[in-house]
């Protein structure tokens, strides 16, 4: 059985997969943006093998996550499940970072650099990624007007070459990106079309999975099936010049294969 991390796993799609692979008898390593949400995981509290706290907005906080991961020992898959959606304006995080941004594509990947290397790696992205081209410019939001919408895209979008990225970089780790659709959670409303079981299949399946379908790298994944993501994501030079601009923002480098 595999041991799994899941970041922003107290609600939604996060804790649907970690009641899934639970189900399935893998050890599961839960992560609570504060000791309040923790508290409210329930039985799902005791039933997992381990629980990280921090605030992924906070890099200092990011940083801790990481060190409570790899004190709870090394990982056989991640999955970097958390991320917010429409926010009403950039905000700034303590270190004046816009909040999107940094909880949505920082965040991932300074734990991905930070966390003992897995054999797996699964980015959570969403179909809007396919607007959010072009932001090399502007990662942080500092030059123009704030567009929420944008922010969103332009972050999953940036997931989406992160996870190519390591693909192309780290040939041992199995890296795929999933876009779960509009799923029925907080974030996406109760009338969204896609219910909580098929919105986390598709993460926890590639997660742990022994079918080869599920053993490949550097794709683009919805509801079990492959899709061509974004062009931008798929470029060698995008992808480099956004893991060089994360590492100068963070100050965290990228391990070399």
């Amino acid at each position: 059985m595999a041991t799994i991390f899941i970041t922003g796993s107290t609600d939604g799609l996060g804790r649907a997969a970690a009641q899934s692979l639970l189900d399935q008898g893998h050890r599961v390593v839960l992560h609570a943006r504060s000791a309040d949400r923790a508290a409210s995981l329930g039985e799902l509290k005791s039933r997992a093998a381990g629980i990280v706290v921090g605030d992924l907005s906070s890099a200092t906080d990011t940083r801790r996550i990481a060190d409570q991961v790899n004190a709870i020992g090394r990982m056989d898959a991640v999955i970097h499940n958390a991320g917010v959606y429409t926010q009403p304006s950039r905000g700034a995080t303590p270190e004046g970072h816009a909040v999107t941004f940094a909880i949505n594509t920082l965040a991932p990947y300074m734990l991905t650099a930070l966390i003992r290397r897995p054999d797996r790696l699964v980015y959570l992205s969403s179909g809007l990624h396919r607007g959010g081209e072009g932001s090399l410019d502007d990662l942080d939001w500092k030059s123009r007007a704030w567009d929420s919408a944008r922010a969103y895209a332009e972050s999953k979008l940036q997931v989406v070459a992160l996870a190519f990225t390591l693909a192309r970089r780290w040939p041992d780790v199995l890296s795929n990106a999933v876009d779960p659709g509009w799923v029925r959670t907080k974030m996406g409303g109760s009338s969204a079309p896609v219910d909580l079981d098929t919105g986390q299949r598709t993460q926890a399946w590639l997660a742990v999975s022994e079918d080869s379908a599920a053993k490949v790298s550097g794709r683009y994944w919805h509801h079990l099936r492959q899709e061509q993501p974004a062009g931008e994501a798929t470029d060698p030079e995008f992808q480099d010049q956004l893991v060089d601009k994360l590492s100068k923002l963070t100050g965290v480098e990228l391990p070399e294969a």
